[in-house]
């Protein structure tokens, strides 16, 4: 038995942001929605929710982030400050082939690296962590062989 991941699920207040930085980062809309119904509710345990979502694929189409905007419930937690040694979802890494292109790309929607460089892991990668939109924590990997 095989299995595959589908997606990263994501909250944010404002889709349309998170939209224009994962296109930016290379990803593609591949549709947009309303999830809403008993089903839905069934599926969460958050009964009478109404939910606008974007789903982002990457461009191998191996990987998808689906971004989430509730409109029902309210929102009742905020992680997106939590410092990375913070427990439960991290982040979603992303090899890229240039970082310093995609840093320079990422800066114009607001993206703000975590330690204020990019760090090399020995000659095998250039790495690091960035806040995106609405604090989304990113990480950038690229491969340097």
């Amino acid at each position: 038995m095989a299995t595959i991941m589908d997606n990263v699920g994501i909250v944010v207040r404002d889709l349309a942001p998170a939209i224009d930085f994962f296109r930016e980062l290379g990803l593609e809309l591949e549709g947009e929605g309303l999830v809403e119904g008993d089903w839905a509710g069934r599926c969460t345990g958050l009964h009478g929710q109404r939910v606008e979502v974007a789903m982002m694929r990457t461009p191998d189409g191996h990987g998808r982030v689906e971004l989430s905007r509730f409109l029902e419930p309210e929102v009742v937690e905020d992680h997106r400050t939590a410092p990375v040694n913070a427990l439960g979802y991290l982040r979603a890494m992303f090899q890229v082939d240039d970082i310093e292109d995609t840093l320079a790309r990422l800066d114009r929607h607001g993206a703000q690296l975590v330690s204020d460089e990019v760090v090399q892991y020995e000659d095998v990668y250039k790495l690091c962590y960035l806040r995106g939109p609405e604090g989304i924590l990113v990480g950038l990997a690229q491969k340097l062989r």
